[in-house]
Formats: structure tokens, C-alpha cells, sequence
């Protein structure tokens, strides 16, 4: 059984140099059937937002945020969900920026 995101908190793990989320970024998602959402904010990040599709241990979604500079920022994500050993959860992130040049890849890991 695919685990339900709705409710769980992730926090920045690593990240590829064009990326502005990190080990102090939150992510607070919700998650309805196939659609998920999140909030989030922290380190360089001052409020984004990201809306998707979950079909499975897939999950593709658009993001958009602000930073901490006031610079708006949107692109685009494809994560894998993966169980760890100890039940908790990451995400393998795949993303790339349509509002500027940059790609790169990122992994969050469930807070509890």
C-alpha cells in the first residue's frame, strides 16, 4: 500500500548548487486521492507553493516560490517516493527551474 502523504512534513536533505531548498527548508504536504499539494518555507526560501499529480510512488508537480532576496522563482518536478529501513519516508527529486537557467536533483526526508 502506497503510504498517504496528507499531513507529513519534509525537510531539505540535499540539492544540486541551483537550488534554493535546503536542510532548513519545510514541507508541509496535503495530499487528496491522485492530487497533492504543499506549502513551504525556510533557509532561502520565504513561502512557496507546489501543486501536483500523484499516480503511485510517483509524484509530478509544479512549484513556485519567493526567496528570501524577493526573487520569484516556478518550475517543474518529478519525485520518487522511497520507504527507508526505518519507515520513514524520502523523496528522489528530479526538478528543473522555468523561470530561469538550472536543473538539478534533490532528495527531502520526512520530519517526524
Amino acid at each position: 500500500m502506497d503510504p498517504v502523504l496528507d499531513g507529513k512534513i519534509f525537510a531539505g536533505v540535499s540539492n544540486t548548487a541551483d537550488g534554493d531548498v535546503g536542510a532548513a527548508t519545510r514541507f508541509h504536504y496535503h495530499q487528496d486521492g491522485a492530487t497533492i499539494w504543499a506549502e513551504y518555507a525556510g533557509g532561502a526560501v520565504a513561502r512557496g507553493y507546489l501543486v501536483g499529480t500523484r499516480f503511485g510512488a510517483e509524484l509530478t508537480f509544479r512549484y513556485v516560490h519567493i526567496d528570501t532576496a524577493g526573487e520569484t522563482a516556478s518550475g517543474r518536478c518529478v519525485s520518487q517516493i522511497v520507504e527507508r529501513a526505518d519507515g520513514n519516508l524520502e523523496m528522489h527529486e528530479t526538478w528543473a527551474w522555468e523561470s530561469r537557467e538550472g536543473s538539478g536533483v534533490s532528495v527531502v526526508a520526512e520530519v517526524t
